[in-house]
């Protein structure tokens, strides 16, 4: 769900770090779909330096059981920070966000260039750290736009940060 389709849900924009607890367990956002074309999958390469053929060339991509080129793996990964932006609600309190890591990633299904994709996000964990520190765990899948299994799926670990003066009284 984008930001504008949330208005026709029960998930607001934004939301208070003392509603957090009540969230585990909530798909918190479904993000709008991301087309992965081929330029995206190119300067990817030209970024990692990995320029294996599957990814970047078309016309040998297409003798191989793909039928032609794919995203990168760790592209379609790295798209999980725009689609979190786009449809997960924003904390007020949050003076900023850390990519804290991954528990589990699973490559499910090629991203075909060309694919749109989207990200599904469900907050399987809050837990307070230290004054102002909270951990978030979101179950995450990367879904492919007509396919049946997802592109990837991942336990996703984050740190909000906050001032402490703001920290829930009850926790």
């Amino acid at each position: 769900m984008s930001r504008i389709e949330r208005r026709e849900s029960l998930m607001p924009s934004n939301i208070h770090l003392k509603d957090i607890a009540a969230l585990v367990g909530t798909e918190l956002g479904l993000s709008r779909w991301f087309t992965v074309d081929q330029t995206m999958i190119d300067r990817f390469a030209d970024a990692t330096e990995d320029h294996q053929f599957i990814h970047t060339d078309p016309v040998l991509a297409a003798e191989t059981p793909f039928g032609g080129t794919i995203a990168h793996g760790f592209l379609t990964l790295s798209l999980l920070s725009a689609m979190n932006y786009d449809c997960v609600p924003r904390i007020i309190e949050q003076t900023m966000g850390i990519n804290y890591g991954f528990e589990k990633v699973r490559f499910m299904t090629p991203v075909k260039s060309g694919a749109r994709v989207r990200g599904r996000f469900v907050l399987a964990e809050a837990r307070f750290r230290g004054a102002g520190m909270l951990t978030i765990r979101y179950d995450v899948s990367v879904e492919i736009e007509d396919e049946r299994k997802p592109a990837l799926t991942a336990d996703w670990i984050t740190i909000i940060q906050f001032d402490p003066k703001d920290r829930p009284e009850d926790v």
